[in-house]
């Protein structure tokens, strides 16, 4: 539409009436002629769509509950719905799309970004038996503001075996890595992996990888809950209690993996370890 009305106007220069060029674009001769005073600011260019909004509102928010509104954001850093009950609890009367308005013209709304991609999906494969369904992560291991190091996890859903390593950096190709590593140390074959959607798991890890690879639901942890459950444990019972550096975390591991693995009893395996649940499958396929 804008360059139609560029067009428009353009005609009218060249000596045809306004009531010619309406009837050629349907549409009003007093509307050719606002468009011809337009192309005298803009000249030869699209002439663009004037807004919609009104100058003013008479129901508009005041200032003061708009300052309100951004304050207490800032406070509590919480979604809009919790804004508007904390603010409905300090009796201060305003809207829940009021509030949403408010922080979107502030710009303090978490949006999708455009440049996030879609992930194909298929159906979550039950954990019948090891290495059906595996589940990996990253840790953020923050040193100071500008540093950061990171710990891959990884774990079996059937057994709970688990392994995990730190690195200096992350991306896709150190993802593919630690997958690797961590299939020559298990004693089964991985079939399938769960992660999230982070960009080390992204689309360049899924055509690489050599089996079948999930993303879990977006900002849905619980899809991840044994990994995430996990990533806990391995801080509370081992990472915490050593230096913050890649080589003293990978040391770390080294003592501790062995002893998760098994001797470690676990409530979801009714107080069995992981290499107890693993004997028992391995003597279920030997049985068959």
């Amino acid at each position: 539409m804008p360059r139609v009305r560029r067009d428009a106007a353009h005609l009218v220069s060249r000596g045809f009436s306004t009531r010619q060029v309406a009837l050629r674009y349907g549409v009003g001769s007093s509307t050719v002629s606002k468009w011809v005073k337009k192309a005298r600011v803009y000249g030869y260019n699209p002439i663009p769509t004037d807004s919609s909004r009104p100058l003013s509102c008479p129901h508009k928010i005041s200032k003061e509950k708009e300052e309100l509104i951004v304050t207490k954001r800032l406070e509590l850093r919480r979604s809009a719905e919790v804004i508007h009950r904390a603010l409905t609890d300090e009796g201060i009367v305003v809207s829940l799309p009021s509030v949403k308005r408010t922080l979107d013209r502030r710009g303090l709304l978490k949006k999708r970004s455009p440049w996030k991609r879609w992930h194909s999906t298929f159906e979550r494969p039950e954990a019948t038996h090891p290495g059906a369904l595996m589940q990996a992560d990253t840790i953020h291991v923050a040193i100071d503001e500008k540093v950061v190091f990171y710990v891959f996890t990884l774990i079996d859903l059937h057994s709970r075996w688990v392994y995990a390593r730190a690195y200096a950096h992350m991306n896709a190709r150190i993802a593919l890595a630690f997958v690797k590593r961590a299939q020559t140390c298990a004693s089964f074959l991985f079939d399938c992996i769960q992660t999230d959607n982070g960009p080390e798991w992204s689309t360049h890890f899924t055509e690489r990888v050599s089996l079948r690879h999930r993303h879990s639901r977006v900002r849905k942890s619980n899809d991840n809950a044994h990994i995430e459950r996990f990533n806990r444990t391995v801080q509370e019972e081992c990472l915490d209690k050593h230096p913050r550096t890649v080589f003293a975390y990978n040391q770390a591991l080294k003592t501790y993996l062995p002893w998760y693995n098994n001797h470690r009893h676990h409530f979801g395996l009714n107080l069995d370890t992981p290499l107890q649940k693993l004997t028992q499958s391995a003597s279920k396929v030997l049985i068959r």
